[in-house]
Formats: structure tokens, C-alpha cells, sequence
């Protein structure tokens, strides 16, 4: 005999979208067919270990994003974002889906080297009409030379810009007058590079350098020095720096957030002590690639920066 259902019980059926959401700890407004579309989310809604991370470093930088975004769009202003390094643009998509979808202007610019992902992205972006997202395939540095791309940014990000490609952000913020700029830098081998080369030189000269005689060391006080650097060159600039971590050590070791915002206010004392910080550790030669936009004056006599070096 055929079970009837009990009364005062409905019938299975699929949980509806917004009960989905709740479950997974989604933001409110939250597409489930773009976190599926992104493989952020299984076919079924379901959300792995892995992707429960990715979307929760989204999450939160999207906590620190949304009020500038906020700020910035007051009188009917068109917010423009570039998203360095953008990868499989997880963090424009979603930006786009719980912003600017809604807000009905400004534009988010995805910059990436890898055709495939950009190629993906366009196509992503078409299917769900987020008609004023763009991708671009190039590089951080050529997108800040293309003559097709606005004069001016208003907010630039860079989740996880392997190496350079972060300080190529923080040169491309500067170059555009970005308001604000929001970065996760990721590994880093440019500095560690340089201490490898003069360490035998540093261990004669001071005891700092057995901070970084281990290889290790080396790469973790280069990853160290490079971030510091890159906040007085910001303070210099002009910005306001703020930094934290992103999101819980036990999701991300690359967990450093740097968030800076326009004030006009250059500290010529940040200058200065990148400029004795860039002399102490026998890094001089990144001074005119790295950081073009301090002031002349701030820079070491040729006396000051051989003092340094000698540990005088």
C-alpha cells in the first residue's frame, strides 16, 4: 500500500534560495548562480573547505572595500575600480553582484596576464549582463601606460599580486590618483633577492644581518622589509596606511592587508626613512625603479648613504 504523507508535513522539496544562503553564510543579495558560476559553489550548492576559504578572503576585503566604495559614490558619482592580478576575478564579480549591480553606475576594470581567465571573465560577465565590467589581458605596469584607459581610478585593489605586481598597483594608484587603494600582497622575491646578494657583506658589518642568514629568514625579512617599504612609500605619496591582517592565519599564510587612502598629506619623514631603511640594507639600486615619486630632496647625500652602508 502506497504511504500517503502525514498531514501537517510538507512534501520534500529544494530548500528556497534564501534558506541556501543563510546556510552557507552568504551576504545578503548574494547571487548562488554566480558563486556557482565561479566554481565557488558546487552544481548541488554546496560549498568546500577550499572555497569556503577563497570566498571568505573575498568576504572580508569586501568589508573593508564597500565603505570606501560608499564614500566615494556620494552625488551621483561613477565609482571606477581597477582589479590588479584579478585571477578568476572572484573579487570583481562579487564586488559587481553586491554593489555595483545595485548602485546602476560605475565600473570595475579586471586586469590579468593569463588570456584563458580573461577570456572566461569576459564571457562570465556577458552571460550575466554586468554590462560595466571590463578585462583587460596585460600586465599591471602596461595597463598603467594604455593610452584607452581612464586618466584617473578612484579605488584600486590587488588580492594576492604575486611579487612586483604589487608595487606595480601601488605605481599605478599613484599614477592615476587613486583615493584609495586596498592590497593583499602575496610572495615576494625581489628583496630577498638583493639581500641574498649582499649578505656575506651585511654579516661583516652588523649583527641585524643574522635576521636573514638562513635561507628562510631570508625570504621572510625580505617579504617583511618589502611591505614596510612599500607603506612609507605610500605615506610618502600622500596616503593614510592602515595595516591588518585579512582574514584568520588558518586560512591564508599570505594574510597582510594594506589599506590607504588619499589625505594630500606627504610625510617627507616617511620618505626619508625608506630612503636610510632602503641605504641599512644595501637596497639603494630599487630606490628610481621602485619608488619614483619621492621627493628629491629626501634622498641621502652620497656621505649619508655610504655612512649607512658601513654602519657608521
Amino acid at each position: 500500500m502506497d504511504k500517503k504523507p502525514q498531514e501537517g508535513k510538507p512534501a520534500n522539496k529544494k530548500p528556497a534560495a534564501q534558506d541556501v544562503a543563510a546556510q552557507l553564510e552568504l551576504k545578503p543579495g548574494q547571487s548562488i548562480e554566480l558563486l556557482k558560476a565561479l566554481h565557488i559553489l558546487t552544481r548541488e550548492g554546496k560549498l568546500n573547505q577550499d572555497s569556503r576559504r577563497k570566498l571568505k578572503q573575498v568576504y572580508h576585503l569586501y568589508q573593508f572595500i564597500e565603505p570606501l566604495l560608499g564614500e566615494l559614490s556620494k552625488n551621483e558619482q561613477a565609482v571606477t575600480l581597477a582589479d590588479h592580478g584579478a585571477g578568476k576575478s572572484y573579487l570583481g564579480f562579487i564586488l559587481y553582484d553586491l554593489y555595483f549591480k545595485v548602485l546602476g553606475r560605475g565600473k570595475i576594470y579586471g586586469i590579468e596576464t593569463r588570456a584563458p581567465l580573461v577570456e572566461t571573465s569576459q564571457k562570465l560577465a556577458a552571460e550575466l549582463n554586468f554590462d560595466r565590467m571590463e578585462f583587460l589581458n596585460m600586465s599591471v605596469a602596461e595597463s598603467t601606460r594604455a593610452d584607452f584607459m581612464p586618466e584617473r581610478f578612484d579605488v584600486v585593489t590587488a588580492l594576492h599580486a604575486c611579487d612586483t605586481a604589487t608595487d606595480d598597483a601601488i605605481a599605478f594608484g599613484i599614477e592615476k590618483k587613486a583615493k584609495a587603494m586596498v592590497l593583499v600582497p602575496c610572495c615576494q622575491a625581489e628583496v630577498a633577492a638583493c639581500l641574498r646578494q649582499t649578505k656575506a657583506l651585511s654579516l661583516t658589518r652588523t649583527p641585524l644581518a643574522e635576521l636573514w642568514r638562513h635561507p628562510i629568514h631570508t625570504r621572510e625579512m625580505g617579504s617583511q622589509i618589502t611591505n614596510v617599504l612599500r607603506c612609507l612609500y605610500l605615506e610618502a605619496c600622500g596616503y593614510q596606511v592602515t595595516v591588518t591582517e585579512l582574514v584568520g592565519w588558518e586560512h591564508s599564510m599570505k594574510n597582510e592587508l594594506i589599506v590607504a587612502r588619499y589625505t594630500g598629506h606627504k610625510k617627507r619623514a616617511s620618505a626619508e626613512r625608506l630612503h636610510q631603511l632602503l641605504a641599512e640594507f644595501g637596497l639603494s639600486g630599487l630606490a628610481a625603479l621602485r619608488y619614483p615619486h619621492l621627493p628629491a630632496e629626501t634622498q641621502p647625500t652620497e656621505q649619508g648613504a655610504e655612512a649607512a652602508v658601513l654602519g657608521a
